[in-house]
């Protein structure tokens, strides 16, 4: 009986706010480019498009130094960058949600700050809580009222801090929950993606859905390498052109990467076989099993009615129809006797 068992994780293209930059460089309207990333996002293998949702003066303080690499992204303060792209409201996304109902794929926000989420729960089927906010206390409270699925990034957080957030969502009854492990690094190194963490996340709460959120530059080995440790949803940054300057572009997939990576976790379920049976298994062995395997052949002429003895025989490839070696020894411990006559070189193959 097959298994019917796969390792495809929910993809969630994070396209954040990288439309606006689209937009500028396409000479298309936010709104175009957006439609246009979540159609890329559907026809190359993504499961989710999401975005980002909030007013900078309610997520930042006017002193808010950066934490990415200013190097890529040159702005320096928190609050001028969200500034940049924070034009788009409830009606901008409820357009969005609509398209992406259009076309069969699920639409997704991260909301940052409470009004911005009030309005964005009308259209997300579950909720995203970014690793910056999983200290947030009243934002998580607000989004487990609305008893939804929650995704939550865990970068930049001790595993005790972890354990915090989590049980004060199983106070607040949330049901469904999965953990992100993230690295808050923008990009973050090779050497800094301790994909190990998956595992640790997996031991320590094994009654959730335990995912990554990459922010490497684009590494099929990476996003390959969490899926085998047991990631059951990947989150990557999402653009069409990873050769834009600032912002996410940098560090995220593009549409082959993501063709790609569809590709590559197709071809890991073939040659691991999770939709193959034992027998499956055999069969696709059947002229080995019958040429490679050693058979029972005499060394001698014995005759019907002789005990069975190993002095009597030798184990040579091929065993073809003939009895096993583990058959014969089994007729040994129990004193058969041979039912018929055999000939010196016969394969020993119709007496058990």
């Amino acid at each position: 009986m097959k298994k019917n068992k796969k390792i495809k994780p929910v993809i969630i293209a994070e396209i954040g706010v990288n439309h606006f930059d689209i937009a500028k460089f396409s000479g298309l309207s936010p709104i175009e480019a957006a439609k246009k990333m979540i159609n890329e996002v559907k026809i190359n293998g993504g499961d989710i498009a999401k975005f980002q949702t909030y007013k900078a003066e309610k997520l930042a303080a006017k002193y808010s130094p950066s934490y990415w690499d200013t190097s890529e992204e040159s702005t320096k303060s928190q609050i001028d960058l969200f500034k940049k792209f924070d034009s788009f409201g409830q009606k901008e996304f409820e357009e969005l949600y609509h398209y992406s109902n259009s076309i069969g794929i699920e639409f997704m926000s991260t909301g940052f700050d409470i009004d911005s989420i009030e309005y964005i729960n009308n259209f997300v089927s579950r909720h995203k809580i970014a690793s910056a906010d999983l200290t947030n206390i009243e934002l998580i409270e607000k989004i487990a009222s609305f008893k939804k699925p929650i995704l939550m990034s865990t970068g930049a957080s001790t595993l005790d801090e972890i354990k915090h957030s989590v049980n004060l969502m199983k106070n607040l009854n949330v049901e469904n929950l999965t953990l992100l492990h993230c690295v808050l690094n923008y990009p973050t190194e090779l050497s800094n993606a301790n994909l190990w963490m998956i595992k640790s996340l997996k031991e320590n709460f094994p009654n959730y859905t335990i995912g990554y959120s990459d922010h490497t530059k684009f590494n099929l080995d990476v996003l390959m390498s969490s899926v085998m440790l047991g990631a059951e949803v990947i989150e990557k940054h999402y653009t069409l052109d990873k050769s834009l300057e600032g912002n996410d572009h940098y560090h995220a997939m593009d549409s082959q990467d993501l063709l790609l990576f569809n590709k590559k976790i197709k071809s890991y379920e073939e040659f691991l076989g999770l939709n193959n049976s034992e027998e499956d298994l055999i069969q696709s062995q059947n002229q080995s099993r019958l040429n490679a395997r050693r058979g029972v052949y005499f060394k001698q002429d014995v005759l019907e009615g002789d005990i069975v003895q190993k002095c009597h025989v030798e184990f040579l490839r091929p065993q073809l129809n003939g009895i096993s070696t583990i058959d014969f020894n089994e007729l040994v411990k129990s004193n058969k006797k041979y039912k018929k006559n055999f000939t010196k070189g016969e394969l020993f193959n119709d007496d058990k």
